[in-house]
């Protein structure tokens, strides 16, 4: 049964992408959330692209159909409409084209252009599907222009990061745009192999685009301790643009044969490694501590990814680890008993004014 906390960061949630499937109980919204809700969550993030749990389009076009969605949830509640797989195809670098292709509609495979154009789309029904649900902020990717050229080898052209930041901008504008007009966030999830992936990025791209109010972040420390970044302090220097969190665990450990790069290895020879909640090494216990201090008040939701452990003995274990760290923040100092009130005169006299 999922317990309800006095806490300033909700939660327990949970992103539903990697538990779908063809098999009760992950097949449809009524058993998924069901089963969830068994395992201890009060939340669920939706991902916006599966017709198995939402018609986006629909959503978008009737509160009404919302209403029903909501209503197939056993109680948990629809935390954020995430907008992943739409974001990723706003734009691509055409080393990944038939890649990607994969994750369009068939009517735009093998067209990057109206595959961009469709994506666009997407995402405006997905802004206006969280607004007819009442929710906020949507996670998203920000695509990449400019990934293959990750590494200064050969030598970049001059202008060419510049260049790649314009377009991105470019296509995401408009997408910006309407989201401050339904008030919605996107909340991008800084990861390898979108042009966001690190804190200079996200500060290239909102240059770009005017400093958007919009521009905003998902913060998943994974992918942080995959590239030896300081998560924790990340969490300072951008806390004001934190709108969503997502509670994955990692590792690295490099060896003598690979790095940060991985030498193309499968996930278990990597030396970083997503895990499940505590069999990494991210530091929760401080990141619940920064983010509470920082002001953070929305929902703590729980990415699965691991490559030992099962997803179901990784969900059922996610729900009280979340939960464990949640903090109810003070009412009052702990040090208020040995306080006094304020006196201005004594206080001048304390300092022999």
């Amino acid at each position: 049964m999922a317990q309800t906390f006095s806490t300033q960061i909700k939660g327990p949630a949970i992103f539903l992408a990697q538990f779908m499937g063809d098999a009760a109980p992950f097949n449809n919204l009524p058993n998924i959330s069901a089963w969830m809700k068994g395992h201890g969550y009060a939340g669920i993030q939706l991902p916006s692209w599966d017709g198995r749990i939402i018609d986006i389009k629909k959503a978008a076009e009737s509160k009404t159909y919302c209403d029903e969605i909501k209503g197939q949830t056993n109680g948990l509640v629809i935390t954020e409409l995430s907008s992943h797989i739409q974001g990723q195809l706003v734009a691509s670098h055409p080393a990944y084209d038939e890649i990607f292709d994969g994750f369009a509609a068939p009517e735009v495979r093998g067209n990057p252009k109206a595959r961009s154009e469709w994506a666009i789309q997407q995402m405006k029904y997905v802004i206006q599907a969280s607004a007819n649900m009442g929710l906020t902020v949507s996670p998203s990717f920000s695509g990449a222009l400019l990934w293959p050229y990750l590494y200064p080898w050969p030598q970049r052209p001059a202008g060419l990061v510049e260049e790649g930041f314009k377009e991105l901008a470019k296509r995401w504008l408009p997408i910006l745009d309407y989201a401050d007009k339904f008030g919605i966030d996107m909340a991008y999830e800084l990861h390898p192999g979108e042009d966001l992936y690190d804190g200079a990025t996200f500060e290239q791209f909102l240059e770009a685009t005017g400093n958007h109010a919009r521009v905003n972040i998902n913060y998943d420390p994974s992918h942080f301790i995959l590239q030896c970044m300081d998560y924790v302090g990340f969490i300072d220097v951008y806390a004001s643009r934190i709108k969503a969190f997502h509670v994955k665990d990692a590792e690295f450990r490099p060896s003598a044969k690979a790095g940060v790069y991985g030498g193309y290895l499968g996930w278990k020879e990597r030396p970083g490694r997503f895990r499940s909640l505590g069999d990494g090494q991210v530091d929760f216990k401080q990141i619940f501590s920064r983010l509470t201090a920082a002001g953070y008040a929305s929902w703590a939701v729980l990415e699965w990814e691991c490559c030992f452990k099962d997803s179901v003995q990784g969900a059922a274990e996610g729900a009280p680890f979340i939960a464990s760290h949640l903090i109810s923040v003070p009412t009052k100092a702990f040090d208020d008993f040995a306080g006094a009130a304020t006196d201005a005169a004594r206080n001048r006299r304390i300092m022999g004014l």
